[in-house]
């Protein structure tokens, strides 16, 4: 540091001397702390610790200094008048701060927009504390604009305190009615009244733009198409004249898939393709004529475009390398469009002079695409399980829901109500067998049996039912085919095997007799025969009978007596007719049996007079009572036998 040690001498060049013994050169400490406060202290030294060139005056006669009112020469100065009272209003009046803001709108039902961007002014009117939220009106934006919130003063929390301008400043979130607003900036005189008020703002923020908007600035795309060569030529050489093919979509693989035929065009003029759908009468289809509009086909795509969504892709010369032309249309050729594989089999006759003459190609051969039918499955039934009839248990394997087989109804009318009668022995190694006596009886009308055993008094043998209605298997006939009896198998002597069980049929009535005489072409000359036979025996000793009669045993000749009794008074009644249809009723399993108690019961329907005393005659002595003696009798036992 240069000094001046003589005083008196100006300090300019010359006449200043440099000290050339000084080492020092530090600068005094000016910063200090006092109860954890910084403060400001004067120096008391100059550089290098040289004494200060001007009068250092401490801090307290500073202070005294600075208290000490000017005293005059006539006494105290008067007080000056207090400055008159200037209310809030109109201190403050048309002082409004003003700060920019925004807010984010969500934008729910938009594909081109996720948010809006809001952006308004908020007004502090300083004399009242009152506030209001203006948005600028925007032309043409479809948005309800201006004064979002009128001037008033807003409520700052649930308390009731309300927004203040200290509470404003720069980068905050203020919230108002539920929507909350970003602070970014505010105006000249805002600024400089809220750092006269000693607050700090903070740094102004850059305001939020629409995205939707900014998009809108940008400028529209222009579409602009190469053109490589003349197409209103291409158009006025090839207008309306198309390329036909006939190609097929076999979709069998798929479930439910079918093979359907389509018409593929191409048109030439602006190398557009069209694929029809070809509808056949009752196809079942609706006849929408289109599978896939006139349209230009691309075949290649770049990389970019095979990964986005080709429904919402709008195809043009920059997504796509190549497209389909006539050269890629050849019968017996694949083709794919749209993720359908089209074989082409057939064209036109114009298609295939355009190749002849384009390409040079003149072998577009008919590819024959009919499939030959594959021979229907047989159908297999399962093995026959033993329960119920065959035909019953092939129904549940031919329907879900099984339904009864069907039946001959010509058959069942014609036949009703005839019935086969046969008088049948058991034959069994058993000795208690051989005597018992079966009466098969065969439903013409069904060709079902029923077999009936004639209960016998104190015998050990229950007798009645033996077998309900069914039909009956021959033996060694296959499960899955079986034969049923017939009326050709039952005749004297015949073998019926029913269920393992093996009879021997002894005699029959005489509707069978008959019905064998009208139906002889049903029986085998054996069973004719046999019946023959059986006939001549019958007759040869009726002679004898008649002179052996007088020499019969008392107790016969009175049991025919009452017999013919009984039948006297039945046969001369005069509702004969009913009374044997009547049994015929009641014998529900056409045994030719009724017991004592239905006979009465019939006889007292039909008021027939019957002498109980002769019925009781006849109960006692053991003996079966025919009815009636019309060809297909009906027997009746009576209970105690």
């Amino acid at each position: 540091m240069v000094s001046n040690p003589v005083h008196g001498l100006p300090f300019l060049p010359g006449t200043s001397f440099k000290d050339s013994t000084k080492t020092a050169f530090h600068r005094s400490q000016t910063l200090g702390y006092r109860n954890g406060y910084a403060i400001v202290r004067r120096p008391t030294v100059g550089i290098g610790g040289d004494r200060l060139q001007f009068n250092q005056l401490s801090q307290a006669e500073l202070d005294e200094l600075a208290s000490k009112a000017p005293v005059l020469t006539y006494g105290q100065p008067k007080q000056a008048p207090p400055a008159d009272f200037i209310p809030a209003h109109v201190a403050f009046d048309k002082k409004v701060l003003k700060f920019d803001a925004y807010f984010q709108e969500d934008v729910p039902m938009s594909t081109e927009e996720q948010y809006r961007i809001r952006q308004v002014n908020i007004y502090y009117y300083l004399e009242d504390d009152s506030m209001s939220v203006i948005e600028p009106v925007v032309e043409n934006s479809g948005i309800p604009q201006g004064k979002l919130i009128k001037r008033q003063r807003l409520a700052k929390n649930d308390r009731g305190d309300h927004y203040h301008w200290k509470d404003l400043n720069r980068g905050i979130n203020i919230t108002i009615y539920g929507k909350t607003f970003r602070v970014v900036d505010c105006d000249q005189f805002t600024q400089v009244f809220l750092e006269s008020q000693g607050i700090e703002l903070n740094p102004p923020e850059k305001m939020a733009l629409d995205p939707y908007t900014e998009l809108r600035k940008q400028p529209l795309r222009k579409y602009v198409t190469p053109s490589d060569f003349d197409q209103l030529k291409q158009f006025l050489t090839f207008d309306k004249q198309v390329l036909r093919f006939y190609a097929i979509w076999d979709d069998t693989d798929s479930m439910y898939g079918e093979c359907r035929t389509y018409i593929i065009h191409y048109y030439l003029m602006d190398d557009t393709v069209e694929i029809r759908e070809v509808h056949e009468r009752n196809d079942g289809r609706d006849p929408f004529p289109l599978l896939m509009n006139r349209q230009r086909m691309p075949k290649v795509l770049v990389e970019n475009a095979k990964n986005f969504p080709q429904c919402v892709l709008e195809i043009s010369d920059q997504e796509v390398l190549e497209w389909y032309t006539a050269k890629d249309f050849i019968v017996g050729k694949s083709l794919t469009v749209l993720g359908r594989t089209f074989f082409i089999y057939d064209c036109d006759p114009f298609t295939r002079r355009y190749y002849k003459e384009k390409f040079g190609i003149t072998d577009l051969p008919r590819i024959d695409v009919n499939k030959q039918e594959p021979p229907p499955v047989k159908q297999e039934l399962p093995p026959y399980n033993g329960f119920g009839l065959v035909e019953d248990s092939a129904q549940n394997c031919f329907a879900l829901i099984p339904k009864a087989p069907k039946k001959d109804v010509i058959k069942m009318l014609v036949n009703d109500n005839k019935v086969l009668r046969y008088l049948a022995a058991l034959e069994s190694p058993i000795p208690e067998d051989k005597d018992r006596r079966f009466v098969f009886s065969y439903f013409l009308a069904t060709d079902m049996i029923s077999i009936f055993e004639p209960p016998v008094r104190n015998s050990g043998i229950i007798g009645g039912k033996y077998l309900g209605r069914t039909k009956v298997v021959k033996p060694y006939s296959a499960v899955d085919n079986p034969i049923y009896y017939g009326p050709s198998d039952f005749f004297i002597g015949a073998v019926i095997e029913v269920f393992g069980h093996r009879f021997i049929i002894l005699d029959t009535d005489e509707y069978v007799l008959k019905y064998m005489e009208s139906n002889a072409a049903q029986y085998s000359p054996e069973a004719l025969a046999s019946v023959q036979k059986h006939v001549r025996k019958l007759e040869a000793p009726a002679s004898e009978s008649e002179s052996k009669q007088t020499e019969k045993d008392p107790g016969v000749q009175e049991l025919e007596a009452l017999i013919d009794t009984i039948q006297k008074q039945l046969k001369d009644h005069s509702c004969k007719d009913n009374i044997r249809e009547a049994f015929q009723i009641y014998d529900k399993e056409a045994s030719g049996y009724v017991d004592r108690d239905m006979f009465f019961k019939i006889c007292e329907s039909l008021n027939v007079p019957v002498d109980d005393s002769l019925v009781k005659e006849v109960t006692c002595k053991r003996l079966l009572l025919p009815a009636f003696t019309f060809p297909n009798p009906v027997w009746i036992p009576l209970c105690g036998l």
